[in-house]
């Protein structure tokens, strides 16, 4: 009868200190306190995981801004030129140098930026929802050469007069090694960003100034910066890219090598 009337006691404590669950408000104010964690602990995880790319496009443009110079090494000091689409074709000249064998591919990690997931078309300015580095048209290669020189005289650009650039130049006659861009992400020669979309309504220009982007320059060192758009239109109706003109005074950045 003892261990019966404990048992009962046990049993009724039970029931009377654990038995009574959540109230609705208990309930309501927990929940409350799981979303407003999550709202400050989301955008912290989101910029971080924004960061880890940017430190994967910064690793990924060091190494290719080396292939680079080991080229030129090997060349006279000369930086690549293989004719108009130098700006995008400089991956097989170079690749050999970064480690890379073979035809390129997707599978080619060194050149390819993890936030780049989408692109404009340069003609219409259709929203494409594919990488570069996804595409044989681009090479497989989310970064392009500071080598608009080359195309200066091609049609399509003869209304743009004399682009800069620094392709088939000597790399110890540029004056300015530490603002010179070598290669950036192809989305900074328009420029918009792949980092810090903006999002684009139907008919709307999808370029726009102070677009970020990741750039090598000559001396080496990578920075995230802003490039300088022009938005004013030329006599044909169309738009100039960041890389037809060096910006302004307060950009960290030029494309001739003068």
């Amino acid at each position: 009868m003892k261990i019966s009337g404990q048992i009962i006691s046990w049993t009724r404590f039970r029931s009377t200190k654990f038995g009574t669950g959540f109230s609705l408000i208990e309930l309501l104010m927990v929940i409350a306190i799981i979303a407003i964690l999550a709202a400050l602990l989301l955008p912290v995880l989101s910029n971080a995981k924004a960061r880890a790319k940017r430190t994967v496009c910064l690793s990924n443009l060091k190494q290719i801004n080396l292939g680079i110079h080991l080229y030129a090494a090997e060349n006279g000091d000369t930086a690549p030129n293989a004719g108009v689409a130098t700006y995008i074709t400089f991956k097989e000249i170079v690749r050999s140098y970064v480690g890379l064998h073979g035809p390129a591919s997707p599978q080619d990690t060194i050149f390819a930026c993890p936030a780049d997931t989408f692109y404009y078309d340069e003609n219409s300015g259709t929203y494409m929802p594919q990488g570069h580095h996804e595409l044989a048209v681009f090479d497989y290669s989310s970064y392009e050469f500071n080598g608009l020189n080359l195309v200066t005289n091609y049609s399509n650009f003869a209304y743009n007069g004399a682009l800069p650039g620094i392709a088939g130049q000597k790399l110890n006659a540029i004056k300015n090694p530490d603002k010179t861009i070598l290669t950036l992400e192809a989305s900074g020669l328009m420029p918009y960003s792949w980092h810090q979309p903006k999002r684009v309504f139907k008919g709307d220009v999808p370029l726009f100034n102070d677009a970020k982007n990741m750039v090598s320059f000559v001396d080496g060192h990578v920075n995230y910066l802003n490039m300088y758009w022009n938005s004013s239109r030329y006599p044909n109706g169309s738009f100039s890219c960041a890389a037809y003109y060096d910006p302004p005074a307060g950009y960290d950045y030029k494309w001739s090598g003068n």
